[in-house]
């Protein structure tokens, strides 16, 4: 029998593998204790919406409760920092959009994370498109109302944004119409709907899951889609390339990571769990309500597609004029 120092140690490391083994695997059943979804934004918003149903199915799966956590503000930082900073034990999910882990990169000199460095990538979730809105009793009926308004009174219409993807749908349609609008941040796009309402700006590109309840309630008149194509829910709303400014294309995306350094065995789990939530009756009714489609992916596929999802809006964002804060 070979005693050498050399023998033992390796002996030591493989049979400390094998004891690793059993935990991982425990934690990869992720039914000993309740789950978090950390969302960037707050309670009514579409990544709130989706979290929700998504957690229903995910809570089904495992017995155990989906806690949503709205972390809202600082453009979804505050949210991925502290998603970050969680327990790597894959009790702890972030479920966002390209507002944190592709745009703020190109629209802030400093994070408070790394989108790449910070997070394992576990499943793209969905796509969609915005909805340029005006408050109902607004003069304007069309987007040519709007641009002839705005090149009419330079400054003087607004638009609000609660996230990456609102702003930058705003600044690119000034960008590509030639028009200047100014631009109303917000931590939120239900805070924006509100002030929307209540008379304090002109205009919003929003989700849809958060612009359609005010459209169907006659609240709000929809002007054009932000969407290469029309959406199955708003038939008869042109698309905003359709509606003048052609060639306007701004879509968003919504995908689910855990903490840099959460076991391979958790990640998968997670995937398999969150791919079985996307064909939920819920999370397919999110989709055709909001004219999205789901976008299940594999960890490396969610990767790859974040990069360049990354490159293309910092070139909308240098397009648009946007100077980092």
């Amino acid at each position: 029998m070979n005693n050498s120092p050399f023998t033992r140690r390796h002996a030591v490391v493989a049979l400390a593998s094998v004891l690793a083994l059993p935990a991982a695997f425990a934690q990869a059943s992720l039914t000993t204790k309740p789950i978090t979804f950390i969302v960037p934004f707050a309670a009514g918003s579409a990544t709130d919406i989706l979290a929700r149903a998504l957690g229903q199915s995910v809570s089904e799966q495992t017995g155990q409760p989906v806690v949503v956590d709205n972390k809202a503000g600082a453009s979804g930082m505050i949210a991925a920092q502290a998603a970050a900073n969680a327990p790597k034990d894959g009790h702890t999910v972030l479920i966002t959009t390209n507002t944190t882990h592709a745009a703020n990169q190109h629209l802030y000199k400093k994070l408070s994370y790394d989108p790449v460095k910070d997070f394992a990538a576990i499943t793209g979730i969905g796509k969609g498109g915005q909805i340029m809105i005006v408050r109902a009793d607004a003069p304007y009926k069309s987007v040519a109302d709007v641009l002839a308004a705005a090149k009419q009174a330079p400054g003087k219409l607004s638009f609000g944004s609660g996230s990456s993807s609102s702003r930058v749908a705003g600044e690119l349609f000034q960008q590509m119409a030639n028009v200047n609008i100014l631009h109303v941040p917000y931590r939120s796009n239900p805070m924006g709907i509100t002030d929307l309402l209540g008379g304090q700006i002109t205009m919003m590109f929003t989700d849809a899951s958060t612009g359609m309840p005010q459209i169907t309630t006659g609240k709000v008149r929809a002007l054009g889609v932000t969407s290469a194509r029309r959406m199955a829910s708003l038939p008869d709303v042109p698309t905003i390339a359709e509606a003048g400014v052609k060639g306007y294309d701004m879509g968003y995306w919504f995908a689910a990571y855990a903490p840099a350094g959460t076991p391979a065995p958790v990640v998968t789990r997670l995937n398999e769990l969150l791919h079985k939530a996307i064909e939920s009756p819920a999370v397919r009714q999110f989709f055709a309500g909001s004219g999205g489609e789901v976008f299940p992916t594999s960890p490396a596929e969610l990767v790859k597609f974040q990069a360049s999802e990354t490159d293309m809006w910092g070139r909308v964002i240098k397009a648009a004029g946007i100077e980092a804060e």
